[in-house]
């Protein structure tokens, strides 16, 4: 009896330890042969280092261009006498708002009015001697050279009463366009002489502004170009390019640049200075942080980005402008990965673990 309790004692022990051994062996050739999912993700990462990603694409960017300049009224001239004489009268007070054609003043006629009158009966007398020399001479009754006599008669009288007219109309001059007188010079009982200022006429609802661009700046600038002025109370006034020099300034090196400018309210701007903001024509553009901006071993100023192999790229780029805020730059792709967050820490063709700015970062 005890012997049989010792064979059944010793069987089991031998099978517990074929099946200890049994399922060893299992399990080691299962850590063997397949990597548990946890360690094959840490495997596959292992090493790289994070960055953060943002898909960046290209938008409208308007670049503009600001330069200092002045206003002038688009129309202004400077009023003088066209014939001698002495100021009888002013139908329009200095600071006064005209229509084209207004009369600005009165000068003394003397005896124009009736040397005109002669003229013009001479006239009538010229004209009606011409056509009755000019029916004898149909009926052969006067020469040709008689006829040609009366002709010049009366092309005399023709043109020493239109002489007389505009005399007359000298002594009435009117505006030649709308505006303000905004000058004025004289007085009743004041003698003129030809060529002799007497006013400024001004239409002050257009404005002509006027600046020097550098010639770096120049290129691409062309009448039409919408313009933004800033005047030093800070108002703003619309209005476009309407010139821009072929030749620049030989002391300066600028080029001269005109736009219409349009002001409605009539202000007084004539004379000031303001701040013009040309709109260039617009192109695309990324906007992103200045502090995305990076320099290479080349020193050249770039953005860092991820490629489809999840490697490092470096793009150099063009800055078109910038802020404390943002930096518009081209010369990159349409569309990117670009690296905002870790950039610091890697270089181009590195290999690195993306992470989707848009999406919580892991902790």
């Amino acid at each position: 009896m005890p012997r049989r309790s010792t064979v059944s004692y010793l069987l089991a022990v031998v099978l517990t330890l074929l099946l200890l051994l049994w399922l060893a062996f299992g399990n080691l050739q299962a850590f063997r042969d397949e990597a548990p999912e946890s360690a094959a993700q840490e495997d596959d990462s292992a090493g790289l280092a994070r960055v953060e990603v943002r898909l960046d694409e290209a938008q409208d960017y308007q670049p503009t261009l600001l330069a200092q300049g002045s206003l002038t009224a688009r129309q202004a001239i400077d009023l003088r006498a066209r014939i001698e004489g002495r100021v009888q009268r002013l139908p329009v007070k200095q600071g006064a708002r005209v229509k084209e054609g207004t009369v600005l003043l009165e000068l003394d006629q003397e005896d124009l009015p009736q040397q005109l009158a002669r003229a013009q009966a001479e006239l009538e007398s010229a004209r009606a001697e011409y056509e009755g020399a000019r029916s004898l001479e149909k009926r052969d009754l006067i020469s040709r050279t008689e006829l040609l006599k009366f002709t010049t008669e009366l092309a005399q009288a023709q043109a020493e009463a239109a002489s007389l007219r505009e005399a007359l109309a000298k002594t009435r001059p009117q505006a030649p366009f709308a505006g303000i007188l905004d000058r004025l010079d004289v007085d009743p009982g004041d003698s003129l002489q030809v060529g002799e200022s007497y006013g400024l006429l001004i239409d002050p609802s257009q404005l002509k502004a006027e600046a020097q661009i550098p010639q770096r700046d120049a290129q691409g600038l062309e009448p039409g170009l919408e313009v933004e002025v800033t005047l030093l109370d800070g108002r703003t006034l619309e209005g476009e390019l309407t010139h821009v020099a072929n030749q620049a300034n030989p002391q300066t090196r600028s080029f001269a640049v005109e736009a219409l400018i349009d002001n409605p309210d009539s202000l007084r701007l004539a004379g000031a200075s303001a701040t013009l903001r040309i709109a260039r024509p617009s192109r695309q553009a990324h906007a992103l942080s200045p502090a995305l901006l990076v320099l290479d071993d080349k020193g050249r100023l770039g953005v860092k980005a991820v490629d489809d192999q999840q490697q490092v790229v470096f793009h150099p780029v063009t800055l078109l402008s910038a802020t404390s805020e943002r930096a518009w730059v081209s010369g990159i792709p349409e569309k990117l990965r670009l690296i905002t967050l870790g950039g610091g820490f890697v270089e181009p063709g590195e290999r690195v673990e993306v992470v989707d700015a848009a999406l919580p970062r892991e902790s």
